[in-house]
């Protein structure tokens, strides 16, 4: 009898839902059942779901009877979505998209939802708003962490006179080209790096597939609002964490993230999440995982891996730059978004907090907030504002999509905005031009009671891809 194939959608029309009991299906049906007709081997797959005690004891089918009884207690089919958003604050609400609160309400009336907060620089993403700050209980939701897992902003700061910048222009701008990748370019050897020989790589399948191309791309940047920039850091006061003058130095400043690895996990566990969850129209792309699933601690594994694969882009991109500067950092300040945490909220709950394109702002700790390639950044110290769950702005935001800046933007222009502005752009695209940005200075106005600035960076030659 010829070979058949059982396709998910055929298995997902009997009830299988999930992608563990899914795989379990195809092994068994490929090692025992290919002889049998395919709808005989339906019927028997349909029985199983309908009689799963008479089939505990079966050798075929025990695996596939224990990975049911374990995600049925997570099946979502019959979860109710909340009537009406739990309350959440809001910053800069006067400058947020409709999109966005659509979104963020949603996310305010999943049931696993404890609290949330909403960011100035918010913006419609999928699933969570980019800006999108939500406290879940035992829970965590793939777009609520975002598609750029662990996306990172890295400053390194020197002790060389900002002068430099301008008379030895040509040679960073060499440096710069020399020493960064961008979108599709890779170096031709990749750095070494230990995240590379982390055990999920072997552990988890899914992520086998994807160790060859993360190793490519290490050390790169992606495309998009990506980039290093060079640039003059200005240090307000004395009184710092680094214990060195007020002034101004040269900094280069770093924005990168997980790469093709980040995304692969986002869509893969999405689509997982999903399946389990089984939510309503407008809800899926917040599917959750339970962390006390297989899945969940699969995710949340996954998740962390690519956090640190994002950190070792980030040190490389500033370990490549220092050496050909040849001198290394006074000190170096960075943090990352598009994360999830374990942390207590004020009331003592343990909760995931999804900080999906917001600056972590815990009391005390360090983080950088850009603008665009021709206004500011700014190192930040945070307060720990309870009602934003710790959490600030991680940039503007967007004020036009990308598809609306190409159409309304000429290269012309921008190349006559970045003159004026004494900023040399070397790669880059419109749909990065300054203005489709919302103005970060006013952002920063409106969170003044998340973080206190403490330096202040000009971008002065920015590097981005193609």
């Amino acid at each position: 009898m010829k070979k058949y194939r059982i396709s998910n959608k055929e298995l997902h029309r009997i009830g299988y839902k999930s992608e563990v009991s899914i795989s379990l299906v195809k092994r068994i049906i490929s090692k025992y059942y290919q002889n049998q007709p395919k709808n005989d081997v339906l019927a028997l797959l349909e029985d199983i779901l309908q009689n799963q005690e008479k089939y505990q004891k079966n050798s075929h089918f025990s695996a596939l009877i224990g990975a049911l009884q374990h995600t049925n207690e997570n099946l979502s089919s019959n979860i109710e979505i909340n009537p009406v958003p739990l309350p959440y604050k809001i910053y800069g609400k006067e400058q947020i998209d409709e999109g966005s609160l659509v979104q963020m309400n949603r996310a305010m009336q999943l049931p696993i939802t404890i609290k949330g907060a909403l960011m100035a620089d918010a913006h419609q993403g999928y699933g969570l708003p980019i800006g999108g700050v939500v406290a879940t209980k035992n829970a965590v939701i793939p777009y609520g962490v975002g598609m750029d897992i662990g996306c990172r902003m890295c400053m390194s700061v020197y002790n060389i006179p900002v002068s430099v910048i301008n008379k030895d222009a040509p040679r960073l701008e060499k440096i710069l080209i020399e020493e960064t990748r961008f979108g599709n370019d890779e170096f031709n050897v990749p750095d070494e790096h230990a995240v590379m020989e982390r055990k999920e790589f072997r552990e988890i399948k899914f992520l086998r597939n994807l160790h060859l191309k993360a190793f490519h791309q290490l050390g790169t940047s992606g495309h998009g609002n990506h980039f290093v920039d060079i640039g003059e850091l200005e240090i307000f006061d004395s009184q710092n964490e680094w214990n060195i003058p007020a002034g101004k130095y040269i900094a280069i400043l770093s924005h990168s993230g997980s790469r093709n690895m980040g995304a692969e996990i986002a869509r893969h566990y999405t689509r997982v999440a999903k399946v389990m969850c089984n939510l309503p129209k407008g809800f899926t792309e917040l599917s959750w995982l339970y962390l006390d699933s297989e899945e969940g601690q699969e995710y949340w594994s996954a998740m962390n891996l690519a956090g640190d694969y994002s950190c070792a882009n980030h040190e490389i991109i500033h370990k490549r730059l220092s050496e050909a500067l040849s001198t290394k950092p006074m000190f170096v300040v960075q943090n990352h978004h598009n994360f999830a945490w374990k942390e207590k909220l004020d009331d003592g709950t343990t909760a995931i907090i999804h900080r999906k394109g917001a600056t972590p702002a815990n009391k005390d700790v360090l983080g950088i907030i850009p603008g665009s390639m021709a206004s500011p950044a700014f190192v930040v110290r945070g307060k720990g504002n309870t009602e934003s769950l710790n959490s600030a702005a991680h940039g503007a935001g967007r004020l036009q999509s990308r598809k609306a800046a190409k159409a309304n933007v000429s290269k012309k222009e921008m190349d006559e905005y970045l003159l004026k502005n004494k900023v040399k752009l070397i790669g880059g695209n419109t749909d990065e031009a300054p203005w489709v940005y919302k103005d970060i200075i006013r952002i920063m106005d409106e969170q003044k009671e998340l973080v206190e600035i403490l330096a202040a960076f000009n971008p002065r030659i920015v590097r981005m891809a193609k």
